[in-house]
């Protein structure tokens, strides 16, 4: 379940809500009962965000605006910066949707699959390289890029490319950190970094002396 309650679509009067709850549930559906969205997730972000008709309305804005027809940056490059953040986050839902798209851009899998180890695959040319590079200052750097690597972006793209890339991606930043937080759509799951039980009988002194036991006898 997801950290905050989910808003039932039958409590939901926002004309903008209402748009996009029958655009990707139907008529009738209501996600919390009958999960599920046409890329295999539940669907409970959209009722998650549903507790805010402000954020809401200003999320679904910012999906609209890299999806624009006026924006200059390569919509691959952008997906590359997206799904790496993603990945570097640590959010499953932002890393998962954003292959879908980089698929539908036509992205090959092997190259999708490369995005997580970008750094030593020779798939990648030197703008792909460049961006991703960038996208790790903006997610895991939090911001602090050295200077070559915006050098090395401007011998590719302008300004306003470089400026559309750095609000996008760092959205989705934004977006991976709530995903996880609030434990929506496929980051509802377990703490994989958790303590591993210990065999039965260990002591902690054992752990903490490791000398091998001849020497202890010695």
């Amino acid at each position: 379940m997801p950290a905050i309650k989910p808003v039932p679509r039958k409590d939901i009067t926002n004309d903008i809500m209402l748009a996009y709850f029958e655009r990707l549930f139907g008529p009738d559906r209501d996600p919390i009962d009958e999960p599920g969205t046409a890329t295999g997730s539940p669907g409970d972000w959209w009722s998650v965000f549903a507790n805010s008709e402000e954020v809401f309305e200003h999320a679904v804005a910012g999906f609209k605006l890299y999806r624009s027809p006026n924006i200059k940056l390569d919509p691959v490059l952008r997906e590359l910066g997206q799904t790496r953040v993603g990945w570097a986050i640590g959010s499953q839902f932002v890393f998962s949707q954003h292959c879908k798209l980089l698929r539908a851009l036509g992205l090959a899998n092997d190259k999708i699959k490369a995005v997580a180890h970008w750094q030593v695959s020779d798939l990648f040319d030197e703008k792909e390289r460049a961006v991703l590079a960038y996208a790790d200052c903006l997610s895991t750097g939090r911001g602090r890029t050295p200077v070559e690597v915006i050098e090395k972006l401007k011998t590719f793209l302008s300004d306003e490319e470089i400026m559309e890339f750095t609000y996008i991606v760092s959205m989705y930043v934004m977006h991976a950190i709530m995903s996880r937080a609030l434990k929506t759509e496929f980051d509802d799951r377990p703490e994989a970094i958790v303590e591993v039980d210990a065999p039965e009988g260990f002591s902690t002194a054992d752990f903490l002396d490791s000398r091998p036991k001849d020497k202890k006898d010695s």
